[in-house]
């Protein structure tokens, strides 16, 4: 409690009093028994916690209040703490806060907590089929309905049985006959001040540390001190294929850094109001793995096969870092599974967007080598073998012998197959067929061959060869038969 002072003149006034006789000292804002109120801690005692309430008037709350179930104190020099004025003694000039009124043995006081909202004691006596039968002091009884007990679910309430807890009156009746209590109600207050306090220190960016309280595959749920965020799994580490209880187990103390917060509607029994979706990041603290990596376009890499999906599959390249091999990029003879190391070409790199595509790297391909990415070294005319890889109504796909991926693999239009319409392609080209077709159009994306076009050329070729045989003498004779033909 604070005491006047004379001031430096050694006048009998306080220097406080002086204001106010000037008029200049703020006026105190009376309170009365009941009140909600806040109130900041000044100084903190083995028994009293001294708070301060408008920046003037100050007021005492026991220590006891304060402390945690371990008798730790849960408050220091500066907190703002919460309660209610359950006691003005005005000759004194005295305020006294509580987060509850004790046990207050009277009716009038149980009526009066009601009316005010304070929290009062019970001792729990025992246990009937619809909720604890409490003692709240001087003979008055209460009753606790077993949905109130707790702000979960209650599966043994005679564990109850013994214990002093607080609650808040939710009904006074017949002169304090019939009176009911709530154990659930003040958990939720306390908790949703609690929230309320932690929420000032979350904001978008901030960097916070938190307790994982439990661990699901699409995430973990971590206690920032009073609300709860969620790490989604794409932001526990930069690598992708790190599974959420592999990086983080319950009771981990970790350090985050707030990604997002947006309002949401709980859903479920006894949903208590709009909520905040608290989106964290592990990751986001941890380094950048894509700053320095030594990757380039056409780069032959090696890399592991790490997800399949329907449009491909992911290869790691190097912690934290993967790229895309799509399914257009994969043969009919393409094998490797999850866990396969394989050799890949760097088709496009996107640091910005930190994106990679990937194609198979030829068979010859050194790691570390260079290679072109725009499509194959074929030129217009040159004929060429390969195996059909894929049949559709306008055509077959043929994957060119010596290559992998889209840029080696061409399509035969219906009209360049050199069979007559209607045929059944499954029939006459199945797949795993070797043809040979020229080439008539090349450039990334697309490639066109001809298999009539290949027969054609092999026609024209067999017929200029026969030609030229017919033109040749058809012998030379013998030795003997040009000697008779000169003269000696």
């Amino acid at each position: 409690m604070s005491s006047d002072k004379p001031d430096a003149g050694g006048m009998g006034d306080s220097f406080a009093a002086l204001f106010e006789k000037e008029g200049a000292a703020p006026k105190r804002k009376r309170v009365r028994v009941g009140d909600r109120l806040e109130a900041i801690v000044v100084q903190v005692g083995r028994d009293l916690v001294f708070v301060e309430l408008d920046g003037k008037q100050q007021a005492f709350i026991e220590a006891s209040e304060l402390r945690d179930p371990d008798g730790t104190m849960t408050v220091a020099e500066g907190d703002v703490i919460r309660a209610h004025v359950v006691e003005v003694d005005d000759s004194r000039g005295t305020v006294r806060l509580g987060r509850s009124l004790g046990k207050p043995g009277n009716t009038a006081a149980i009526e009066q907590a009601k009316e005010s909202g304070i929290a009062i004691e019970g001792k729990v006596t025992g246990v009937n089929k619809g909720g604890l039968e409490v003692d709240l002091g001087g003979g008055t009884r209460a009753f606790c309905p077993m949905s109130q007990v707790g702000d979960r679910f209650v599966e043994d309430a005679n564990a109850f049985v013994g214990q002093t807890l607080k609650f808040l009156v939710t009904d006074f009746r017949d002169g304090g006959k019939n009176i009911v209590v709530s154990r659930r109600a003040l958990l939720e207050r306390e908790a949703s001040e609690t929230a309320a306090k932690a929420m000032a220190d979350v904001t978008t960016g901030a960097i916070l540390k938190g307790t994982v309280t439990s661990v699901r595959d699409f995430g973990a749920f971590v206690d920032l001190g009073g609300v709860e965020g969620m790490i989604p799994r794409s932001e526990i580490a930069h690598d992708r294929s790190v599974a959420v209880a592999d990086a983080l187990k319950p009771g981990d103390v970790v350090e985050v850094q707030v990604r997002e917060i947006k309002d949401a509607e709980p859903t479920g029994k006894g949903k208590r109001g709009p909520s905040k979706k608290i989106t964290l990041s592990l990751k986001a603290l941890s380094a950048d793995p894509w700053a320095g990596l030594d990757l380039a376009q056409g780069r032959v890499v090696v890399g592991t096969v790490v997800r399949s999906t329907e449009f491909g599959r992911f290869v790691r390249l190097a912690p934290g870092v993967e790229g895309l091999l799509h399914v257009s990029e994969l043969g009919r003879d393409f094998k490797a599974e999850e866990g396969e190391e394989i050799r890949v070409v760097v088709k496009k790199l996107d640091r910005e967007a930190k994106k990679i595509g990937l194609v198979p790297a030829p068979e010859d391909a050194q790691v570390g080598a260079t290679l072109a990415t725009s499509g194959t070294d074929v030129k217009v005319g040159a004929v060429v073998t390969g195996t059909v890889e894929r049949i559709e109504t306008y055509g077959i796909f043929v994957q060119l012998d010596g290559t992998k991926g889209r840029a080696g693999r061409g399509l035969v239009p219906n009209v360049e197959l050199g069979v007559p319409r209607g045929t059944d392609l499954r029939k006459t080209f199945p797949e795993g067929t070797k043809v040979t077709a020229k080439v008539l159009e090349t450039g990334e994306g697309r490639l066109r061959l001809s298999i009539k076009g290949a027969k054609e050329a092999e026609e024209r070729a067999d017929f200029e060869a026969a030609r030229g045989k017919q033109n040749a003498p058809r012998s030379l004779g013998t030795f003997a038969d040009l000697l008779k033909g000169k003269k000696l």
